[in-house]
């Protein structure tokens, strides 16, 4: 298994998170996906915000979060507003 802090984007303080929702491995991350794994972490940290999910989809993508295609962000981003009060 390849530690979640190998990828990019994913610090101490996610890696933290991600084990707290029972992602413990990069491939786990990435068999569960970004977008389910951001809903798992907004059920159990409500703070967590857009920024979270393209780190996740960074990550998976292998890309820096800030690189991610401006297509892909606004896919991201139509995914979040749902979760909005």
């Amino acid at each position: 298994m390849t530690e979640l802090s190998s990828l990019r984007n994913i610090g101490k303080e996610t890696e933290r998170k991600l084990k707290t929702i029972g992602i413990n491995s990069a491939e786990e991350l990435k068999e569960i996906g970004s977008k389910d794994t951001w809903i798992r972490l907004k059920l159990k940290y409500p703070e967590i915000c857009l920024v979270h999910l393209y780190t996740l989809e960074g990550a998976i993508s292998d890309i820096e979060y800030n690189q991610l295609s401006e297509e892909t962000k606004r896919d991201l981003k139509a995914f979040t507003d749902q979760w909005k009060n």
